[in-house]
């Protein structure tokens, strides 16, 4: 199984402008816990629900602190023909929870934790049942 077998349309965003708050309400209406954001349709960082935790832990108003300032720049991607497995390893190894997928610089998709959970939850034997909201 391959990345590209699993992984979910990633939800975007065009400003690392925007500020916290609405950085919030972006993932709260999508239902995702990150976002990424594309300078000039490239990807420029990823901010995620951990991210938003710690600059608000740290003191940033959320009404007024931006994307930028939280966000993070050195993002790590996968390829979509990348193994599933070696995703996750990849994933437990530098403890992120979301994984751009990359080809030819074009953002695809993202793959989530909880999506990999998911399936390999599904691959147990026995009575496991996967819902997905």
């Amino acid at each position: 199984m391959q990345v590209q077998d699993v992984m979910t349309e990633a939800t975007i965003t065009e400003s690392a402008t925007d500020t916290l708050r609405s950085a919030a309400g972006l993932m709260w209406r999508n239902q995702t816990g990150s976002l990424l954001i594309m300078d000039d349709g490239r990807l420029a960082g990823i901010i995620t629900e951990r991210d938003l935790l710690r600059a608000v832990a740290l003191g940033a108003d959320p009404g007024t602190a931006t994307v930028d300032e939280a966000m993070t720049t050195e993002v790590f991607t996968v390829p979509p023909d990348m193994p599933l497995r070696d995703a996750a390893r990849e994933m437990a190894a530098r403890w992120i929870r979301h994984l751009p997928v990359v080809d030819d610089d074009r953002v695809r998709g993202v793959v989530s934790m909880r999506d990999v959970t998911g399936i390999f939850a599904a691959l147990v034997p026995g009575s496991v049942s996967v819902e997905h909201e």
